[in-house]
């Protein structure tokens, strides 16, 4: 019974996705957020479509599993990635103060296209991982309620997430994150009432929690993030572009509510995972398994409507900012609607293809990407603010080293790292990963600073 509540429940989503989406589509709608009549989006809209595109499914189901791993140690470190409101609003700012119109524009200006070459190969990576990693939460959530359907699910919602992004672009997200977000907040919120009113359920318990696993490799990935979280929301361009659309003060409002709110929303969501593991619950299907057995069936199809909802928000706004990089950015089609519905067409095969080769490690695609964003701290707080000339050999300095340490943990067991890695949780390692990538950027981007 749950199982067809749940398909029934997601497919009216999904219509209501598709009806959503602008009926006409134009080219600034398309690549830049405008309505039909022109205008940027409002505060609410902004506010909602940030929140939706960073609550996304891997970022629910990593609190979650974390929070059972590490208790609430787990859970906020990976909340305090949501830092990335507020130094992804700083940086906004100084970029809009400075007259850039994107990352992209200020970085060709003082490292010319070797700099955003770097950094447009970072943030195709990411935007892959962000397709493959939603279409993986996909094909988890329906393998639990109707063995071997994980597949056709996968395929079905990329078929109809493409269908919808490609006909209206960055104005279809923007006017589609607002009807799932809205329904994310009333079935979340439902799920959420009902744990915290549960018998079993203990505030004190939980905001104490240690986890299955014990909370110490839960304050290492905090240290973790906070060595992360200036660079992080600089290399997501979904986020970048949703600072560039709207007046500044509408864009400075939206990044400050946007932060508390998708830093409660994921630490209520790592409640579940942190009570799961309170109540001696067995890890199962990266806690979907755990949770069917833990719940009664209708908190149950909340919570994986919630998921489900928040990887459809994610996909559209993803395949729009694909669609930007390839046409505005690296230019490689038209600046057409057709143009940019072939970018969305290739990323979305691309990352449906990596989502059915599979790799399930749904935090290494976080911790990857994260990493290779680091090269970005010392330019931007060198370059950024405190406005110093940096030769381009010192940027490169800094990729390199951010480059080399992303590929260092994703091939942690390979014997030429695992013989200069300490021995220890693969956090541990990350956060070592981490201090030396950010020693050699900030030796580099020092040196090469232009004097006088």
């Amino acid at each position: 019974m749950q199982t067809t509540v749940l398909i029934v429940l997601f497919a009216a989503i999904l219509l209501a996705s598709l009806l959503a989406a602008p009926r006409r589509a134009s080219v600034d709608g398309f690549f830049g957020g405008l309505g039909v009549r022109g205008r940027a989006p409002g505060l609410w809209v902004l506010v909602l479509s940030q929140v939706t595109t960073w609550i996304f499914a891997r970022s629910l189901m990593n609190a979650a599993i974390l929070g059972y791993y590490y208790g609430i140690a787990g859970t906020l470190a990976y909340a305090a990635y949501y830092g990335s409101f507020l130094s992804g609003g700083f940086i906004v700012a100084r970029l809009r103060a400075g007259g850039a119109r994107s990352m992209q524009d200020w970085l060709a200006a003082r490292f010319g296209p070797v700099g955003t070459g770097c950094y447009n190969l970072v943030i195709a990576l990411r935007l892959l991982s962000e397709v493959f990693a939603n279409l993986l939460v996909v094909g988890l959530i329906f393998n639990a309620v109707l063995a071997g359907s994980g597949t056709g699910a996968i395929l079905i919602v990329a078929a109809l997430g493409l269908a919808y992004s490609a006909w209206g672009g960055l104005s279809a997200a923007l006017r589609t994150d607002v009807v799932q977000m809205l329904v994310f907040l009333v079935v979340f919120g439902l799920a959420f009432m009902a744990l915290i009113t549960s018998p079993g359920f203990d505030l004190g318990a939980v905001v104490t929690a240690s986890g299955a696993s014990g909370a110490y490799n839960g304050w290492v990935l905090l240290v973790v993030a906070a060595l992360q979280v200036f660079s992080y929301p600089a290399h997501d361009p979904v986020m970048m572009d949703r600072g560039f659309i709207a007046d500044e003060a509408t864009t400075k409002a939206s990044f400050l509510h946007a932060f508390w709110i998708s830093t409660l929303c994921i630490i209520g969501f790592g409640f579940f995972g942190i009570q799961a593991s309170l109540t001696g619950a067995a890890y199962e299907g990266e806690l979907i398994g755990t949770w069917a057995a833990m719940f009664p069936p209708w908190v149950f199809v909340a919570l994986m409507v919630s998921l489900l909802v928040s990887a459809l928000s994610t996909l559209d706004s993803a395949l729009a900012s694909a669609a930007r990089l390839v046409v505005e950015e690296l230019r490689l089609a038209p600046r057409t609607l057709t143009g940019g519905r072939v970018a969305m067409l290739g990323f979305m095969v691309a990352g449906t293809a990596l989502t059915l080769w599979g790799n399930a490690t749904l935090f290494d695609a976080v911790a990857v990407s994260g990493t290779a964003s680091m090269f970005l701290t010392p330019v931007l707080i060198v370059g950024l603010v405190m406005r110093r000339e940096v030769a381009l050999w010192g940027y490169l300095v800094a990729f390199g080293a951010a480059a080399l340490g992303a590929f260092a943990y994703f091939a942690r067991s390979w014997a030429m790292f695992a013989a200069v890695l300490p021995e220890g949780h693969k956090y541990e390692q990350l956060l070592v990963i981490c201090l030396v990538v950010l020693g050699v950027g900030f030796a580099g981007v020092l040196a090469a600073m232009r004097r006088g």
